[in-house]
């Protein structure tokens, strides 16, 4: 599978730009709607104000909840702990596309290949856990 290291990385059906320079992933819908989203923020107060956490996470929320309830010990999961495990995995692959993307620009390529993959798993010692899984 390739991706496109600096321009656009694809999740879920969600656009993901990759700055390369930069400390985090972009959205295309981040980039619209940064702005409305500080303002309807704002103008929320007082304790009944909460976020929904729909809008702060790049992943399909229900697509998580039902990816957690296939485990059998989970019976019921919270909002709060599928936006979490949502979050974490944003977080996750946008550590490893970026120190991927390290490999793809040591090969002078802007395009991510299994092999820039297998490079960060093997050179890291945060991604052990993930040695021979993409065998």
């Amino acid at each position: 599978m390739l991706w496109r290291a600096a321009a656009d990385v694809v999740i879920c059906g969600m656009l993901l730009q990759i700055e390369p320079d930069s400390d985090r992933c972009v959205s295309e819908e981040e980039n619209r709607g940064a702005e409305a989203e500080e303002e309807s923020t704002q103008l929320q107060t007082g304790p009944a104000a909460t976020v929904s956490h729909s809008r702060l996470s790049k992943l399909p929320l229900a697509r998580i909840k039902a990816l957690m309830k296939t485990d059998p010990d989970v019976s019921l999961a919270s909002q709060e702990s599928v936006f979490i495990i949502a979050k974490a995995t944003e977080l996750f692959v946008e550590m490893i596309a970026k120190d991927s993307l390290v490999y793809a620009q040591q090969g002078k390529r802007k395009t991510l290949q299994r092999k820039d993959l297998d490079n960060a798993i093997e050179a890291i010692d945060e991604f052990a856990f993930l040695e021979g899984t993409l065998d």
